[in-house]
């Protein structure tokens, strides 16, 4: 285990890919892997950018990452696909749309599968974070699905949450709706040179204008891009910097780590005891009790009680 988390901390690519594959597969080891790693995290600037699929999220992940690499900066990415119904595995393979930056040098790729997580971002994704940010990456980006309802997941991980727009079909609407408003630091609306482009500018800024009403608090800026031409990606990386400073002053950039960690150490608990409740035999009790439930002589709540009275009876609780 020191040797594979000193290989690690050197930044050596075999073991970091080796080091997410023992995370990905949930193997028993990673969790002493990842304490062991944790001590040697917490340098990297965390970027999540999320948004309706089609927006343009991977080519201004492209775009990004070509100027940090500019600035000598290590950046890692972890693009969040749907999960595969057949293989379990990353479904779009964003590494297939970001070929030209991943040969350069300082970059690293790495799809996963969002693995029935409700917000599109897996555990097992932000738990890859750390093993880039142990190995030396300067910027990690969370790049994630943009399926379903939202991608609430991110905020709770990245320092600064990008959310990718389009001017078609009321997306300043639809965010407001999906509460996309609640988790942005800021907009980007991109292929702004399609018609409706203005109107949805508009929309979005009254919205926030009613909303962000304390001159105190961070209010969401909107950045036009057409991200397939290189414009307006300038104006993203200021953005990215000027909520990285707005984070840096006073103690705001410690207290949302601190929350982000609270709300992952409650799902790392829950998993674990989740894992722990659903052994063999109580999965067998639940299944040869289904049909009782259905016929009536027996409720969901009292099966739920006696399977968790018998969880406690194994720990003599």
């Amino acid at each position: 285990m020191n040797e594979i988390i000193e290989k690690i901390t050197s930044g050596n690519r075999r073991a970091v890919s080796r080091a997410i594959s023992l995370v990905e597969d949930e193997l028993p080891v990673a969790s002493e892997l990842l304490s062991g790693l944790h001590q040697h995290a917490g340098k990297a600037y965390r970027i999540g950018i999320t948004g309706p699929p089609g927006a343009g999220k991977s080519t201004i992940t492209n775009q990004l990452t070509k100027i940090f690499v500019s600035q000598n900066k290590k950046v890692g990415i972890i693009a969040v696909d749907p999960t595969s119904p057949f293989s379990g595995g990353a479904l779009l393979g964003d590494r297939v749309r970001m070929t030209d930056v991943g040969i350069l040098p300082g970059v690293f790729i790495r799809s996963m599968a969002t693995r029935g997580s409700l917000g599109g971002l897996s555990k097992k994704a932000i738990d890859a974070a750390d093993i880039l940010d142990a190995a030396g990456f300067d910027i990690i980006i969370f790049e994630t699905v943009g399926v379903g309802q939202s991608e609430l997941d991110v905020a709770k991980t990245a320092d600064t949450t990008m959310v990718v727009l389009v001017p078609e079909s009321g997306d300043a609407v639809q965010a407001m709706k999906a509460g996309l408003m609640e988790i942005a630091d800021f907009f980007v609306l991109n292929k702004s040179d399609r018609p409706g482009s203005e109107s949805a500018y508009m929309s979005l800024k009254t919205i926030l204008s009613i909303k962000f009403r304390n001159p105190e608090d961070w209010v969401p800026p909107i950045v036009k891009s057409v991200a397939q031409e290189n414009k307006g990606i300038d104006d993203i990386y200021k953005e990215i910097l000027s909520h990285r400073e707005f984070l840096f002053t006073g103690d705001r950039l410690r207290l949302k780590r601190e929350d982000n960690f609270r709300t992952r150490i409650k799902v790392i608990v829950e998993d674990s005891l989740r894992r722990e409740l659903w052994n063999h035999q109580r999965e067998e009790k639940l299944n040869n009790s289904l049909n009782s439930v259905v016929l009536g002589d027996i409720s969901p709540y009292t099966l739920s009680a006696e399977i968790i009275n018998s969880y406690k009876k194994s720990f003599n609780l």
